[in-house]
C-alpha cells in the first residue's frame, strides 16, 4: 500500500458581532432596542468525491478558509452566515490531526461529509437582552471566533498499473526511473519480495500509481516462488506492463513472454483481457534482431501495444509513459 501525503490548514469563519441599535420611528415615542444578531461563521467540510483520484491539487493550496459571518444591524436584521469551505478528496483518504496524530476521519464512501472546523456562532444583538427591568440595553455580544487546525491527509493508493515479468526483467529499474520509488535493484533473482509502488506524474495534475511486484516464474499460479504474493496484488490493477528481458541468457524472450501470460491466465483468465503493453527491455545490451522481431510479431498477433526500451539509460521510455497516459484518457490505470 502506498500513501500519498499532504499537509493543509483549515480555518473556520468568525461569527459576526451583534448590533446595538434602537428604534427611531415617527409617531413611536418609546422605540426599544432592535439590534439584530450577527451571522454564524462558515465551517470547513471535507467531502469524499469519487470524481477525485489524487491529492496533487492540495500542494498548491495549503489553506482552506471559510467566510466570516457579517454583523447584525438595526431593525432586528440578522447578519448573513458565512459561506462554508468544502474540500473534496478521493475515496480512501484519511484525515489526521498533524500535531496529535489523532485520526479524525476515514473517508471511504462517496458523498461522506465530515466537518473539520466549526464556524463561530454569531453574537446576539441588544434586542435579545431587553427585559421588563432592563428596557434599553446598550450592549451586545461579539461573535465567537472560528477555529484553526493543522491536518495531514493521507490517500491510500492501490496501484492501477502493474509491472509484470520474470525475475530480473528490469521492472524495479523501470519503476525507479519513471517515479520516485526506492525499490531495491540487484543482479540476482527475487530482489523484490514485496510490491514497490511509485507515482508517475503525467502532467496536468494526472498521475498513475504503478506497482513493481515480485518476479513471476513457472508455477506461480500454484504458489511457487512468490507467485501468490504477486498474483493477489496484480488482481487489483487495471492495466499491465509486461516486461521482458530481450537480452536474457536463459532461453528465449518470446518463451518468457508466453510463460508470463500462461501464469496470468492460469490464475485468472480475465487478467489477459485488461489493457497491456509488451515491453522489450535491456536493448542497451543489443539483443538480436531476431529476438526483437519475434516479440514485435507476437504483440501484433495479440493486438497489444509494444515498446523497446532500456530502463537503465532511459531509452524509449516515452512510449511507455504515453501508453500509461492513454490509459488515463480511457479511464483506466490512474489513481
Amino acid at each position: 500500500m502506498f500513501r500519498d501525503i499532504v499537509r493543509i490548514r483549515v480555518q473556520s469563519g468568525d461569527g459576526g458581532r451583534g448590533a446595538v441599535s434602537f428604534r427611531r420611528e415617527k409617531f413611536v415615542p418609546f422605540g426599544g432596542p432592535d439590534g439584530g444578531d450577527g451571522g454564524n461563521g462558515g465551517s470547513v467540510w471535507i467531502i469524499c468525491d469519487d470524481g477525485q483520484n489524487h491529492l496533487g491539487d492540495f500542494r498548491d493550496n495549503e489553506l482552506f478558509k471559510a467566510e466570516h459571518g457579517t454583523p447584525g444591524t438595526g431593525n432586528k436584521c440578522y447578519g448573513r452566515n458565512g459561506d462554508d469551505s468544502e474540500i473534496r478528496v478521493p475515496p480512501g483518504t484519511l484525515v489526521f490531526d498533524a500535531e496529535s496524530d489523532e485520526e479524525i476521519a476515514d473517508l471511504d464512501e462517496p458523498g461522506q461529509r465530515v466537518r473539520l472546523a466549526a464556524g463561530g456562532n454569531g453574537g446576539r444583538g441588544n434586542a435579545r437582552f431587553a427585559t421588563s427591568k432592563r428596557q434599553a440595553p446598550r450592549y451586545s455580544q461579539p461573535g465567537l471566533p472560528g477555529v484553526s487546525h493543522s491536518l495531514r491527509l493521507e490517500l491510500k493508493l492501490i496501484a492501477a498499473i502493474g509491472l509484470v515479468g520474470r525475475p530480473n526483467a528490469g521492472k524495479t529499474t523501470l519503476l525507479r526511473t519513471l517515479t520516485s520509488s526506492k525499490g531495491k535493484v540487484a543482479p540476482y533473482p527475487f530482489t523484490t519480495i514485496s510490491p514497490n509502488l511509485g507515482v508517475l506524474d503525467l502532467g496536468d495534475h494526472d498521475r498513475a500509481v504503478v506497482a513493481d511486484v515480485p518476479g513471476l516464474i513457472e508455477g506461480a499460479h500454484r504458489g511457487e516462488g512468490l507467485g501468490l504474493t504477486f498474483l493477489r496484488h496484480i488482481e487489483r490493477t487495471q492495466a499491465l506492463v509486461v516486461m521482458i528481458d530481450a537480452a536474457t541468457l536463459e532461453g528465449e524472450p518470446i518463451d518468457h513472454y508466453r510463460e508470463v501470460c500462461h501464469e496470468l491466465e492460469a490464475y485468472e483468465p480475465e487478467l489477459l483481457e485488461r489493457p497491456r503493453i509488451l515491453v522489450a527491455n535491456k536493448i542497451d545490451l543489443e539483443p538480436s534482431a531476431e529476438r526483437l522481431a519475434a516479440l514485435r510479431a507476437v504483440a501484433a498477433e495479440e493486438g497489444i501495444d509494444y515498446a523497446e526500451v532500456s530502463a537503465a539509460d532511459d531509452r524509449g521510455l516515452d512510449v511507455v509513459v504515453d501508453w500509461v497516459r492513454g490509459q488515463s484518457a480511457d479511464g483506466a490505470g490512474v489513481s
